[in-house]
């Protein structure tokens, strides 16, 4: 059973703790290291979902180094210290050539193929309306597809279209009511 810190013995330790800390605050610096040596650690992959103007498609890429399940969304490792929003930005431009935005985050889940992966999806969107897609040389090709018109897909990515287009279809359905009124 854990005292409130307000009676006695837990709130002393708990100040000699800070006293010590406060004359070497570079013993708190080592702890902290110490403990992230024994957090687990994850890689992070990052894809986005870019839809059409209209919300009907998404834009798929063929991965050259995917070979059961080439076709996909765009995306990549996250680097140590970037932000998940700023790598799919990253990497919507060096595999596409496109400028996005990160709009929100559709999913986030744990890997299933590899122990300790988080893989995260993003909506994203056009920084400039009117862009040409140049495609890196891990990419052989791209398209965009309908929701009834989805090549064979890994199950984060069918999923998370899926999310990205049924989202499309409702924001699409609210601006035409907005019209209406």
């Amino acid at each position: 059973m854990v005292l409130p810190t307000d009676q006695g013995r837990p709130r002393r330790r708990l100040q000699r703790v800070a006293a010590l800390l406060r004359r070497y605050p570079a013993l708190g610096t080592t702890v902290q290291r110490a403990v992230r040596l024994i957090q687990p650690c994850f890689t992070a992959g990052v894809v986005g979902v870019l839809r059409d103007p209209q919300c009907q498609r998404v834009l798929l890429v063929e991965h050259v180094y995917h070979a059961r399940t080439p076709w996909g969304l765009p995306g990549g490792w996250m680097n140590r210290g970037e932000d998940p929003s700023r790598t799919i930005e990253r990497e919507f431009a060096e595999e596409t050539g496109l400028r996005v935005r990160a709009v929100r985050p559709l999913l986030v889940m744990l890997g299933t193929k590899w122990h300790r992966h988080l893989d995260i999806v993003f909506l994203v969107e056009p920084v400039e309306p009117e862009q040409s897609i140049r495609l890196c040389d891990e990419l052989l090709s791209y398209r965009w597809a309908s929701a009834d018109d989805l090549p064979p897909l890994v199950n984060l990515h069918r999923h998370a279209i899926e999310l990205a287009l049924q989202d499309g279809s409702a924001a699409m359905r609210r601006a035409g009511e907005t019209e209406h009124i």
